[in-house]
């Protein structure tokens, strides 16, 4: 493996609170636990870095206590930072309530990891062997979003690997247009597949604990998924895409790079918490006991 996986995305701090039920306006509940964790696109970097892939994150991140916490949470991974900390801003936080039910509210303040400006960016220079990570949630920032329309065609051949996110609906049409006709490999759920519609060419669509469908060469292949007792889907679809970019790295076919996602993926959902990969062993063992 000599390519990197390039994240152009946003990391975020978690702020996770677990609560009874939600608060009634001008209300307060008592929280039986709190957390911060990092989240955003770590949890798809954190999952290729146990895959053994290099990992370099291009995103913007802040000076404050929360971008300390998200840099110790990349070197702690492996991972490689490719800039300095945005001065004066602080990385920003998602607030999670989780109620009784399972269910999860969020809110969201921006910080630096939505000031991702174009000159910082054109310091990144990926290989043509480099795997180059792309999110919608990037597109909901007008300034990450003209960054990226700026680089992402100056590129040296790099795959670009394109998540667009539950928020897909939100994301500018033209801008959306401008990042698929870039793309060279569409990872999304099938809710988000419909909210597309037409596919890029190559295309991998996860379908929950059925597994995923490849599309490739203008044949779908159904790609089964596996057998496990799950107690948290959060971050499942980020899992699964950090180990398809990481075993695409090493030169494995889609078929067999979706084939070790969905296995990790499968693995994920058995633990509780953001940042659930597993690493290449517990992936090698399931593929074992499963058989080909």
């Amino acid at each position: 493996m000599t390519g990197r996986l390039v994240h152009t995305g946003q990391v975020v701090i978690d702020l996770v609170m677990t609560v009874p039920a939600l608060p009634p306006p001008g209300g307060d509940v008592m929280a039986s636990s709190t957390n911060l964790l990092p989240g955003g696109g770590f949890n798809v970097m954190a999952a290729a870095a146990r895959s053994g892939a290099g990992v370099l994150y291009a995103g913007s991140h802040g000076t404050g206590s929360f971008g300390d916490l998200a840099r110790e949470a990349l070197s702690r991974e492996g991972i490689d930072v490719a800039h300095e900390p945005t001065p004066d801003l602080d990385t920003g936080v998602v607030v999670t309530l989780v109620d009784s039910t399972g269910e999860r509210t969020f809110a969201t303040g921006t910080g630096a990891e939505g000031r991702l400006r174009a000159e910082l960016l054109d310091q990144v220079v990926p290989k043509y062997d480099d795997v180059v990570y792309v999110t919608g949630y990037s597109l909901l920032h007008e300034t990450n979003r003209t960054a990226l329309l700026e680089w992402l065609p100056r590129l040296p051949g790099s795959r670009i690997l394109f998540d667009p996110g539950p928020l897909v609906a939100e994301i500018d049409p033209g801008g959306l247009h401008e990042i698929l006709s870039t793309v060279d490999i569409l990872s999304c759920n099938a809710r988000e597949a419909d909210v597309l519609g037409e596919l890029p060419p190559v295309a991998v669509v996860r379908d929950g604990a059925k597994g995923c469908r490849v599309l490739e060469a203008g044949r779908t292949t159904d790609v089964p998924g596996f057998s496990v007792d799950a107690v948290d889907t959060n971050g499942a679809g980020d899992t699964h895409c950090g180990v398809l970019a990481a075993e695409l790295l090493r030169g494995r076919t889609l078929l067999d790079a979706a084939r070790r996602a969905n296995a990790a993926a499968a693995l994920s959902v058995t633990r509780l918490g953001p940042a659930t990969a597993p690493d290449r062993a517990a992936i090698d063992r399931l593929l074992t006991r499963d058989g080909p």
